[in-house]
Formats: structure tokens, sequence, C-alpha cells
């Protein structure tokens, strides 16, 4: 029998890290790909795509920054990715991203709990992610934390029972051009 994994991709954490790899452009990454890649042979159960909700302000940027996301959540939905919302924060004059990693969290808590998959593969460097990933570790699931090896987050390959670390040359065969 196939072991079952879900892919769960914090899109913050994510698209920073490939923009320090100049490889940022989202709408051309095929997450197809990509998450076929990281689940091997194993049967996707489930994909969400987690990101701050951009609303505007009837500022330009704002304006941009939420045409660019609509057009971001349609191509993760022809990939059959769902996604999650958190929201932003906007202090200062710079936006923050708040809850992403709470309903990560309780995604995490839920397969486990409810058997939903075998494997968790978390694709985010978030610590506060720490108690979920013990809890559902200790319900016998395999989670494994998937971070850039720019960038590592020790105490995530330290606490996940599996771990990989992408490299830019990983990266660039989901990169279409």
């Amino acid at each position: 029998m196939k072991q079952k994994s879900i892919i769960l991709i914090d899109g913050s954490n994510f698209y920073f890290k490939l923009k320090d790899l100049k490889l940022h452009n989202l709408l051309k990454f095929n997450f197809h790909k990509f998450t076929k890649f990281l689940a091997g042979d194993a049967q996707i159960t489930g994909i969400t795509y987690y990101i701050g909700r951009i609303r505007t302000d009837g500022s330009q940027k704002s304006l941009k920054m939420f045409k660019n996301q609509q057009k971001l959540l349609s191509a993760l939905k022809k990939h059959n990715i769902r996604y999650s919302f958190g929201y932003l924060l906007k202090s200062d004059g710079v936006f923050h991203e708040k809850g992403v990693d709470v309903h990560m969290a309780v995604d995490i808590l839920v397969t486990a709990y409810e058997n939903l998959a075998d494997r968790i593969i978390i694709v985010s460097s978030d610590t506060d992610l720490l108690p979920a990933v013990k809890k559902a570790q200790e319900k016998k699931k395999t989670v494994e934390y998937v971070g850039f090896s720019h960038q590592p987050s020790l105490a995530m390959i330290s606490k996940c029972k599996e771990s990989r670390l992408l490299k830019k040359e990983d990266l660039v065969k989901f990169c279409q051009k």
C-alpha cells in the first residue's frame, strides 16, 4: 500500500527563500512538479499553500500586490493546490503576515489526529510549528522538514523525523521560462 503524504507550504517563507536565490517568480513556478518531487512515490492526499490575504487600501502598491496575489491564487488552483489565508498587518508602513503558522499547526494536528496521511511534509522554517510537529510524531506520523540549504532551520532539522535541504539546482527545474 502506498504511503499517503500531505504537503504544507508556508507561502511567505517559501517566496522569500526563493527570492534570496533569485527564483521568486511564483507565477512561473511549477508547483505540480515540485510537489510530486517532494512526495516521491507517495500518494499526495492534500497540498495547502498558506498566505496572508492582501486587502487593498486604495494605494497603488496595495492594488498591485492584490492583483499579483489573485494571479498566484489562480495558478495554485490550476495545480490543484488549496490555499489557506492568514492576514497581513501593516505596522510602520511594513506588512507583517499573521495567523499563517496557526493555520499550519492546526492542519498538522488535524492530519495526525484524523489519520489523513502517514507523512506530513512541511515547507517552512518557522519554529512556531514545533509543538504541533512533536504531537504529530507522538501520533506516529513522519514529519519531514523541507528547508533551504542557504538558510536551514537547525531546530526544525533536529526536531523533525526527516529533513531535506533544497539547493538552487534542485529548484531551478521547477522555474518555467
